[in-house]
């Protein structure tokens, strides 16, 4: 049993004000104590994926106090929030929950402490080092100031928190549980991610590709194992393993366009346990990063190809040649629908103003956010966009060179919550507004 250490109530004690000219901006920051407490709450309590048992059902009740409908184990620990509000589109805003398996070194006096076991049965220290704990307070705060403006508003919110994004299964998982089955099928999808590279408090927006395919492949190379002096003995798969690392980088270089991105990276390389032995077998783990679905299947093909042939070249026979797995958990690359991408950065700028709102650029990081997307594409306009995290101080510093800033998963990491939070629901709400304003039709 973890320690909560944040008693939170299910409903924030002070209503929103809905009848100002700016409704939006004074209800988050009425909000804002609330949320910061319920940030820490968030931070000090992290749940690995598919585990956020706890997170769920305490955002679960907030939601049915704000007067959803909610529905809680989609896909393993989702929660699905519906609210309808009149003939209109059909908006879903997403938030993601899980932490992950990483000792927490920020120094903030909320710090985690809780120690989890992953479902390899590796017990680890977990932290919120990928700001999930913003990206759900931010949904909280967005919520419920849609809940208490349903007068401006005409359409079906389904607001949804997701398990599972660092594993790249969550969002399958909760469309594969019928998600677009047993709820209102979106026209629009939005969420945010926190930046660890902008500073606090800016929007960035990418229009089209946004975040990368994402495969993990596995190599198994097999060799004939013997004695380090008598190698002709031997097939040493370390070299033929080496072959195929150096073999692997024509496949960016030289045969995928260079006008279309690719990476691919061997990220360990395992073999043997004694300086005179020549092991029998080498392992590669690969990382392997593309956008359009044609370059990714040309990588993945061309991999098995290289592998294959060098184990030819080595000599061995085909039943020994290296073994190519691909891992199930693929993450598909994030497509911003420039519509809709368009549309959100001309109100953002408006709302926040042009040096607040940056021009993002595409990443080669993923993001499960994609297959919402994608399970429809022809129909559902979709946008992830970005909110800066980096505290000003430490911005300032790292642009005059007098430190490195730390990276999302870093156990450094530390954003500064309020900036992010408190832009991240207003922007979800005045993107929610637009797209359902009253007498829109779901094609406009």
């Amino acid at each position: 049993m973890r320690r909560i250490l944040y008693a939170l109530p299910l409903l924030f004690a002070a209503p929103v004000a809905a009848q100002t000219p700016d409704a939006v901006g004074q209800g988050i920051e009425q909000q804002m104590p609330e949320l910061m407490e319920l940030y820490r709450y968030l931070h000090q309590n992290p749940e690995l994926s598919f585990q956020e048992t706890e997170t769920a059902a305490h955002l679960a009740g907030m939601a049915r106090e704000m007067g959803f409908e909610v529905t809680e184990g989609v896909g393993g620990t989702g929660v699905v929030a519906v609210m309808e509000n009149g003939p209109g589109p059909v908006l879903l805003m997403r938030a993601d929950m899980d932490a992950l398996p990483v000792r927490e070194q920020t120094g903030l006096p909320f710090a985690s402490e809780v120690v989890a076991t992953t479902d390899e049965g590796i017990e680890s220290p977990v932290m919120h080092a990928c700001g999930h704990d913003t990206h759900m307070s931010a949904w909280v705060g967005a919520a419920r100031q849609l809940a208490a403006m349903r007068d401006q508003w005409s359409g079906t919110l389904v607001a949804i928190l997701q398990p599972a994004e660092e594993r790249g299964a969550g969002a399958r998982m909760m469309l594969e549980d019928g998600l677009y089955e047993r709820f209102p099928k979106p026209d629009y999808a939005i969420a945010f991610h926190d930046s660890a590279s902008a500073p606090a408090g800016t929007i960035g927006v990418v229009s089209g590709w946004a975040m990368a395919n994402v495969d993990s492949v596995d190599i198994t190379v097999h060799g004939v194992g013997g004695h380090g002096a008598y190698p002709h003995t031997t097939r040493d798969p370390i070299v033929l393993g080496s072959r195929i690392v150096g073999a692997l980088q024509t496949l960016v270089s030289r045969e995928v366009d260079p006008q279309q991105p690719a990476v691919v990276t061997v990220g360990a390389f395992n073999a043997g346990t004694k300086h005179n032995i020549i092991s029998d077998e080498a392992t590669m783990l690969l990382t392997v990063r593309s956008y359009t679905d044609e370059v990714r299947e040309q990588l993945l093909s061309g991999i098995e190809r290289i592998a294959r042939a060098e184990g030819m070249v080595a000599g061995l026979p085909e039943d020994r040649w290296p073994t190519v797995t691909r891992r199930d958990e693929y993450t598909p690359a994030v497509f911003n629908t420039p519509d809709l991408t368009g549309r959100l950065e001309q109100l953002f700028t408006t709302r926040f103003g042009e040096d607040r709102v940056l021009a993002g650029e595409p990443v080669m990081g993923g993001e499960d956010f994609s297959r919402y997307w994608r399970a429809d594409r022809d129909n559902i306009q979709s946008v992830l966009f970005w909110v800066g995290g980096v505290p000003q101080d430490r911005w300032e510093a790292a642009e005059a060179g007098e430190m490195d800033l730390p990276s999302l998963h870093s156990p450094f990491w530390a954003p500064d919550a309020e900036a992010v939070i408190s832009t991240a629901s207003e922007a979800l709400v005045v993107a929610a507004l637009d797209i359902l304003r009253p007498g829109q039709a779901a094609s406009d």
